[in-house]
């Protein structure tokens, strides 16, 4: 799952950022950071002038470490990767699964940016941009996390497509707390993309991807039903989870309560009818069969010869 989300995630939904606008944003973030360091350090000059030597040195020393070092790695954690200065470019630091990132890959960030920002004047961190296929430098590559645009231009808005009618809400039952986003992300990139690929890669990814999900949701694809198909049903019913728990956020808290009288009860039952559970489709009784030479069986061959299967849009390759 690591490789495919490394490999796939990236490529097909997240944006890495170019150098010009990094640059721009690591020098709106060091014009912040050096304004917040001379203050301080004014202020500390001001309440520290009775010491000697040694002790205002080792003063400047820690606030040098805590404001210019400690100071940005803070932030970056604090805001999950969005400093001032990628906020104001449309920028943002994230995993290189496209999740947010965490206190160690900013120290990390942090650490080696001392050397290739500060110390060499940002010489090592542009060599390394250009010379990186997605604009990473040496803190991003040791940190494992990539400079991604969250400001994109507007263009076709990308949609998974439904499942096929007869799998929606079989999988109502289904535990996905055990899924992680990571997982999701990737899931849904190949769902909006997968007429784009080749059949047979789209299959193989697909049959990847229902595997990582089997696995965390311990529920396996039933039989017969592509992978692709099994991907969509699984994403639908947590949309349909989520639209249910959002819809329920904005209502009183006593609507639908088993015990509430007059409108609360009247409230709650036209929830439930809004948003009945999913019905899995009944198979139908067997019946006595009809006289070849009846009129029934007649319209009864009719039909069968003039119905189609309704189109699903998974399909196995040929």
């Amino acid at each position: 799952m690591s490789e495919l989300v490394t490999g796939e995630a990236v490529a097909l939904e997240l944006r890495p950022a170019k150098l010009p606008s990094r640059a721009l944003a690591v020098l709106i973030d060091l014009a912040v950071a050096w304004a917040v360091y001379l203050a301080v350090t004014v202020g500390i000059l001001a309440s520290t002038a009775s010491l000697d030597d040694a002790a205002a040195a080792a003063v400047a020393v820690a606030t040098f470490l805590l404001v210019l070092i400690g100071g940005p790695i803070a932030v970056e954690t604090l805001s999950h990767g969005r400093s001032l200065g990628k906020l104001a470019c449309g920028l943002r630091v994230v995993r290189d699964d496209g999740g947010p990132i965490r206190f160690r890959h900013a120290l990390v960030r942090g650490a080696v940016g001392v050397v290739e920002i500060l110390l060499t004047f940002g010489v090592v961190a542009c060599i390394a941009s250009l010379v990186s296929a997605r604009g990473r430098r040496l803190g991003d590559v040791f940190a494992g996390t990539l400079v991604v645009r969250e400001r994109v231009p507007s263009g076709r808005g990308e949609f998974v497509p439904p499942p096929p009618p007869w799998l929606v809400g079989q999988f109502s039952g289904l535990d996905l707390s055990g899924v992680p986003e990571g997982l999701w992300l990737a899931i849904r990139q190949y769902l909006t993309r997968m007429r784009q690929l080749d059949p047979q890669v789209g299959w193989a990814m697909a049959e990847r991807l229902a595997t990582d999900l089997a696995e965390r949701t311990g529920a396996p694809a039933p039989q017969g039903v592509p992978p692709a198909a099994y991907l969509a049903a699984v994403v639908n019913e947590r949309q349909a989870r989520d639209a249910r728990r959002a819809f329920a956020q904005e209502q009183s808290p006593y609507v639908g309560y088993a015990g509430g009288t007059g409108a609360e009860a009247g409230a709650g039952a036209g929830s439930a009818a809004a948003y009945p559970p999913p019905v899995p489709p009944v198979s139908a009784s067997p019946t006595a069969p009809a006289p070849a030479d009846s009129p029934s069986a007649a319209a009864s061959a009719s039909d069968s010869e003039g119905a189609s299967p309704p189109a699903t849009g998974f399909a196995p390759p040929a």
